[in-house]
C-alpha cells in the first residue's frame, strides 16, 4: 500500500496535463467542419458551435448525417469536460504541492 501511495504521489501532479492531453485528443476527433462541408453546408469558422450542431441534428433528413453529427457533438462535450477538469485540478494539484 505504501508503494502505491509513493507511486501516486509522484504522478498526481502531472493530472492537469493528462487532463489537457485527453481534451485535445476529443478536440482532434471532433470533425464537424469537415461533416458540415461535406454536405455543402458553409459554415464561418472551423469551430461549430454546440448550438448549430443540435440544430442541423434535428433538421438532418440523412440519418447516417445525424448520427456523424451527435458523435462530432459527443466528442465537443467530452473535450470540454476534460478541458474543464484540467482547469480546475491545476489549483488543486499546485495548492496541494505547496502544503
Amino acid at each position: 500500500m505504501q508503494k502505491i501511495l509513493e507511486y501516486l504521489s509522484e504522478i498526481w501532479p502531472f493530472t492537469p496535463l493528462f487532463f489537457f492531453i485527453i481534451a485535445v485528443c476529443f478536440r482532434l476527433l471532433d470533425n464537424s467542419a469537415y461533416l458540415f462541408l461535406r454536405k455543402e453546408i458553409l459554415i464561418n469558422s472551423s469551430n461549430v458551435s454546440r448550438s448549430v450542431l443540435k440544430d442541423q441534428i434535428k433538421a438532418a433528413e440523412d440519418p447516417d448525417f445525424s448520427r456523424q453529427l451527435k458523435r462530432a457533438l459527443l466528442f465537443r462535450n467530452l473535450q470540454q469536460t476534460f478541458l474543464i477538469s484540467a482547469v480546475i485540478s491545476l489549483p488543486v494539484c499546485v495548492a496541494f504541492f505547496y502544503l
